[in-house]
């Protein structure tokens, strides 16, 4: 007896396949496998099978169907097989060797494969894996957000299977295997970046260059179109390594870019650093929190988003091309300066006379934020200290500082004449970050700087950028930074130059040594958060149960990105009820998976923050999600830990900075419940070993 979830739900015996009856008995019987050998409540069973309100007599349909699997399972040969379909209270349970399950199958071969280090093994265990899928994964179940979570993590695992026999397949060197392979997913999943990089690199070694190539620009212009972001690190990493390999092979001249790629800049479409908003395998979110999204809103209403949220994090590289002339290629319309500089109004901006604007679209619909946008008014507008003022914009992944910061550059741009320069530091974003040298390179070039006069030394060009902008009215924004020493270069020395610097980390050395000013951002209140739901919802559909509106700002934390999600998953399904999907996020276990739009969401958002801590944290930050209710002190954190009180109280002020746990007074600290469950969950899944980051990186 086998069981199918990698396509239509079905159950086979032999050669025949078992009648299963309509959509729900076959979606009760999906949810089962889909937690083998666990039980699952009555409750969630209900919750998962009406897209609208259930019925009274809910329970009574669902002991129906539970009773005709029993009996349908039975005529099938159950018992021989080890299969008991049994009841525990309220809750059911499948008890059945794992191994029937297609889906199991699939996990494990794909985990046997080794496409870089046994590709010649990795083949044919990765062809079989796939051979299990007959369709999009559970066909015939109903319409609602659990299933509509499995399905996509299911698919999402299929195409990382995908990606890999690619690989295996161009580590043997078969490339056209590895493109007649990648083509078609490529062709139906066409923003996800990791199939079309491999796909890139797959056509190029099979000659077809000019196929590469215009793969890359279709990308990028449906990324800028659709979700306003500029291609990510694999993708663009794809693009570069291409442009640097005709190059080197005589290819097609002017295909390469003559001062970003000797520099190593990271900007393949000409921006002034990457989006951060894209990982290997799809979309994440903004610029500024990584796949946090701090980005755009998907409201559809006249109303405005309290948060600002906008696709406010990423420059379109169509535009950074304009500004920058294409950093010299010839025939671009980028006329450059005969010498660096040039005087003031903008003679030195990458088109003559005119100054750069390098900043991402306004945020739109903002709305909110008053508080924030008077403080950096205020500190960057300050003329009476003689110096370069300098604002950090600083608060939890998904609050919306960028979306902040780049709103207030847009409403003050005309307070700076001659320029505004926007750079991602990609300091919480897939990959590494970015080294000052590249930023620097770009701000020079868009600045008139002559591709042969960029420095090569992040010292050097550091110098010739202040020296440049010594006596001009600039702004400077500097999204998602990791660090204040991945700051310090890019800091302009005019007095009349003003820099926004956007980060999960407080900076404290900026604060320090440069009087750099906090600007804090805080998660929405109930009220605030109620008005962005009726922003992307309508206010009507809030004001209907506006008790459950409170419910879903605190079972999102407050986050903007999470209230965005949680309005994805309302918005698909205009008859549900507010209270339905509150009812939903109420199980722990699933509030994660529902907060999430595809691959982007607060889960996304938090291991981004998560990678970049040191082991050490990393392990303390999951033994604090053990606390009961998220409220400690120094103590208690220590005896959860196992941590002496010294190592204890370092790492909680390390975390404290981080904003992944907040010090509400002196030894009182607590920890979001979105935070704790992201802890609990990585926990879970890799132990604690497993759990560090890459926080000891230099």
């Amino acid at each position: 007896m086998e069981f199918s979830l990698l396509g239509p739900i079905a159950v086979t015996t032999g050669s025949a396949e078992l009648s299963l009856g309509p959509a729900k008995r076959r979606s009760v019987l999906a949810l089962l496998l889909l937690q083998p050998n666990t039980t699952v409540p009555l409750e969630q069973l209900i919750d998962s099978l009406w897209e609208d309100e259930p019925p009274e007599h809910a329970r009574t349909v669902v002991q129906g169907h539970v009773s005709r699997l029993r009996a349908t399972l039975a005529e099938g040969g159950a018992e021989a097989y080890g299969i008991e379909l049994a009841t525990h209270g309220s809750a059911y349970l499948l008890r059945l060797p794992e191994e029937l399950i297609d889906a199991h199958r699939f996990g494990e071969l794909v985990a046997l494969a080794r496409p870089e280090a046994a590709p010649a093994d990795a083949v044919p265990l990765l062809r079989e894996a796939l051979g299990l899928w007959r369709g999009p994964a559970l066909t015939g179940t109903v319409t609602s957000p659990p299933f509509a979570a499995a399905a996509h993590a299911l698919e999402e695992r299929r195409l990382t299977a995908v990606e890999a026999l690619g690989r295996a397949h161009g580590a043997l060197g078969e490339h056209e295997q590895a493109a007649a392979i990648l083509y078609s997913a490529a062709v139906n999943h066409p923003l996800r970046e990791g199939l079309i990089a491999g796909l890139m690199r797959a056509l190029f070694h099979t000659g077809r260059q000019s196929d590469a190539l215009e793969w890359f620009h279709r990308t990028r212009r449906l990324l800028n179109e659709e979700l306003g972001v500029d291609p990510g690190e694999r993708l663009r990493g794809a693009y570069e390594d291409i442009l640097r390999a005709e190059a080197a092979g005589g290819g097609r001249t002017g295909a390469a870019r003559p001062a970003g790629a000797a520099r190593g800049t990271g900007s393949a479409s000409g921006g002034t650093a990457s989006s951060g908003t894209s990982s290997g395998g799809g979309r994440s979110g903004a610029s500024g929190d990584g796949p946090s999204g701090d980005g755009p809103s998907a409201t559809g209403s006249g109303e405005r988003p309290v948060d600002g949220t906008a696709s406010a994090s990423v420059q379109g590289s169509a535009d950074r091309d304009e500004a920058r002339g294409d950093a010299g290629t010839p025939g671009t319309g980028g006329t450059r300066q005969g010498t660096p500089g040039g005087g003031r109004g903008g003679s030195g901006s990458g088109r003559a006379g005119t100054p750069p604007r390098l900043l991402p679209r306004p945020p739109a619909r903002f709305l909110g934020r008053e508080d924030q946008l008077a403080a950096l008014t205020t500190v960057l507008t300050d003329g009476t200290t003689g110096e370069s003022p300098l604002a950090v914009v600083a608060g939890p992944a998904g609050v919306g500082k960028t979306a902040c910061a780049v709103q207030w550059a847009h409403l003050y741009a005309g307070s700076f004449p001659d320029g505004q320069l926007f750079a991602d530091l990609r300091g919480f974003g897939e990959g590494d970050e970015a080294p000052p040298a590249e930023i620097l390179g770009d701000f020079l070039l868009a600045l008139g700087t002559p591709p042969e006069r960029v420095p090569s030394s992040a010292q050097a060009a550091s110098a010739l950028f202040r020296s440049l902008v010594a006596e001009r009215r600039l702004l400077v924004v500097l999204d998602n930074a990791r660090s204040s020493a991945q700051v310090r270069p890019l800091l302009p020395g005019g007095p009349h130059c003003a820099t926004v610097v956007t980060s999960r980390s407080r900076l404290d050395g900026l604060v320090a040594t440069d009087c750099a000013r906090p600007v804090g951002i805080q998660t929405l209140g109930h009220e605030e958060g109620a008005a962005l739901l009726g922003a992307m919802l309508g206010p009507d559909r809030v004001a209907e149960d506006p008790a459950a509106a409170r419910e879903l700002v605190d079972l999102c934390d407050g986050l903007p990105l999470a209230l965005r999600a949680a309005a994805a998953q309302l918005t698909a399904r205009p008859r549900w009820r507010l209270a339905r999907l509150a009812a939903a996020l109420r199980d722990e276990r699933r509030r994660l998976a529902l907060l999430s739009a595809e691959d982007t969401g607060i889960a996304a958002a938090l291991r981004m923050s998560v990678a970049r801590l040191s082991a050490d944290d990393a392990r303390l930050l999951s033994a604090l999600a053990t606390s009961a209710d998220g409220h400690l002190n120094a103590s208690l954190a220590a005896a959860l830990a196992g941590y002496d009180p010294e190592r204890t109280q370092d790492g909680l002020d390390r975390l404290t900075e981080m904003h992944l746990v907040d010090e509400e007074a002196t030894d009182v600290y607590t920890i979001s419940t979105l935070t704790q469950l992201f802890a609990r969950d990585e926990r879970g899944e890799g132990g604690e070993s497993d759990t560090g980051g890459t926080g000891d990186r230099p």
